[in-house]
């Protein structure tokens, strides 16, 4: 055992002594070691639960044969930072979580690894950091929050941020607002639609690196503790055969969790975290394999923010393993490529079970929509590209006068001034990788837009990125970003800006030698932070276009 170089021998005596003032036994030193690194935390519902799960693991440890080692790592709220500067926050701490989770696998030679995560950054940290571990390793999802009831329809937290912006357009009272805020998050566990955590839970197990059919086991039901210790039984037999990430995941693997992205509706974040991911395990993938694949995926779950039904409602018709089972069966992705079990997706999805009458998946012959839910635009505005979640969205072509605004505040103010009008196309810069830095997410502005009933009606662009909860035609990851003078860098007020989904192309309509007359005169802004981890960020962090991984 790799932890053998830890525990055995006379010369690791003091390393002995010190393990045993923390409750290890004699035969304890005898059997495999695991780290569990647990986001959780109290300050928000989606990891508020953790703890008790992670108490549950380590019973089942203790019942597979292994003695297990608890570790804590940082979780950051989306939807509590959302449209503050806290927000930049996020997506800087799935590189701290990955480095956590490797700090810990390193540094205590341990024999396997588990991520215990929930909120939209834990999952793809968690899974960096159990690749680059190089052990055997799990990464286990928290579990979706039970949907908030109000009226006789189910919310989430999704259905607050568009309050909000129906309360600037007068069509609610404050009392009505306070209503939906006291009613959208029940309890425990992550936000309640297909936005980023649940997307890229169903990634998780896509991919092989989460036992299929844990995932989607909300966080307060029973069944998720029992999960949870037939996981480390998972990981005690993943231990004994040496069964790594680096031996299942492939090119394939990560082609598959793209279609199952694009065939629910999933978060634009998958695509930063899917490259990400990939990166760590030396797979190739690239930003136009999102466009490729997504075109020809049929849309084949009916689920939040673009359509109908909860990641609860979800689990209650079949969960993950009825969505991986219809997409083997319709042959949108290849259920021959293997998972932490050893046993390919196919064998693990095949007797999936289904609710009688359910209507929230559907096989591919009665898909919702004929194409899947990503698109990659290129064009003069965007010529390392931009990302779109079509699904959200039916209008394919916009074209419009920009408004412009040097960060999101501003943009806030304007849509809750009711200053921005039909037609429209809101361009927000100075968000991306370097410039916020951290690429905050948009929802605040965009769920205000949908509330004031403006969705439709007008476009937004930015070098940030969306949540999972944004719908409608909302153009992010938009690279080179204004921070590295980008051409959004140069859009001025009232420029005409084109939008073609079908053909793939966002440009913007001024003459090549004004841009050159506005490059010249342009100069990049003060950063943010000029020392400390943002500013160490900003400097090693690479565009969107390859994950905004660090270099």
């Amino acid at each position: 055992m790799r932890s053998d170089r830890i525990k055995q021998g006379p010369q690791q005596a003091p390393a002995r002594s010190m393990l045993r003032a923390v409750g290890v036994t004699d035969e304890d030193f005898k059997i495999p070691w695991v780290g569990i690194v647990n986001t959780w935390t109290e300050g928000m519902p989606c990891n508020f639960h953790l703890r008790d799960l992670a108490a549950d693991l380590k019973i089942g440890a203790k019942e597979a044969g292994m003695h297990s080692f608890e570790f804590g790592a940082p979780a950051i709220s989306d939807g509590i930072s959302m449209g503050t500067p806290g927000m930049r926050s996020s997506l800087i701490s799935r590189e701290v979580i990955a480095d956590s989770v490797e700090l810990i696998a390193q540094g205590y030679l341990y024999d396997g690894m588990v991520a215990l995560v929930a909120c939209d950054k834990t999952n793809p940290g968690g899974a960096m950091g159990v690749i680059r571990s190089g052990v055997p390793g799990v990464v286990l999802y928290g579990g979706s929050i039970a949907p908030g009831k109000l009226g006789g329809k189910n919310l989430t937290v999704v259905s607050v941020f568009e309050a909000v912006g129906q309360y600037a357009a007068g069509k609610i009272g404050e009392q009505q607002l306070a209503e939906v805020e006291r009613a959208a998050i029940p309890g425990p566990g992550a936000c309640g639609g297909q936005y980023t955590a649940n997307t890229m839970s169903m990634v998780l197990e896509v991919l092989g690196l989460s036992p299929v059919g844990y995932n989607s086991i909300p966080a307060i039901v029973p069944e998720k503790k029992a999960a949870g210790r037939r996981a480390m039984q998972v990981l005690a037999e993943a231990i004994r055969n040496d069964w790594k990430p680096a031996d299942f995941l492939t090119r394939q693997s990560f082609l598959n969790a793209i279609a199952a992205v694009a065939a629910t509706g999933g978060s634009t974040n998958a695509v930063l975290h899917l490259l990400a991911i990939a990166r760590e395990a030396g797979i190739r993938l690239e930003l136009d394999d999102f466009d490729r694949v997504s075109r020809k995926t049929p849309v084949i779950a009916d689920m939040r923010p673009w359509g109908t039904y909860t990641a609860w409602e979800l689990w209650e018709a079949g969960g993950i393993p009825l969505i991986i089972r219809r997409l083997i069966e319709g042959g949108l992705i290849d259920g021959e490529q293997k998972t932490v079990t050893g046993k390919t997706l196919w064998e693990e999805a095949k007797d999936a079970p289904e609710t009688p009458g359910q209507q929230v998946v559907v096989p591919r012959e009665r898909a919702f929509k004929p194409e899947g839910g990503l698109r990659v635009l290129h064009g003069s505005l965007a010529p390392e590209g931009a990302v779109l979640k079509l699904a959200g969205t039916e209008r394919k072509q916009f074209r419009g006068p920009a408004r412009v605004f040097d960060g999101e505040e501003g943009a806030m103010k304007a849509v809750l001034a009711k200053e921005i009008k039909p037609g429209d196309v809101v361009v927000i810069r100075y968000e991306g990788p370097k410039g916020a830095p951290g690429m905050p997410e948009m929802l605040s502005v965009t769920s205000a837009l949908v509330g004031e009933g403006l969705g439709p009606e007008v476009a937004l662009i930015t070098d940030g990125r969306f949540s999972g909860g944004t719908k409608g035609l909302m153009i992010g990851h938009v690279a080179p970003e204004a921070y590295l003078g980008g051409p959004i860098a140069l859009v001025e007020e009232g420029d005409t800006i084109s939008i073609d989904c079908d053909a793939g192309t966002l440009e913007l309509e001024v003459a090549p030698e004004v841009l050159e007359t506005r490059k010249a005169k342009w100069q990049a802004p003060e950063p943010h932070y000029k020392s400390g981890l943002f500013a160490r960020y900003a400097r090693l962090v690479s565009s969107a276009k390859y994950g905004a991984v660090l270099e």
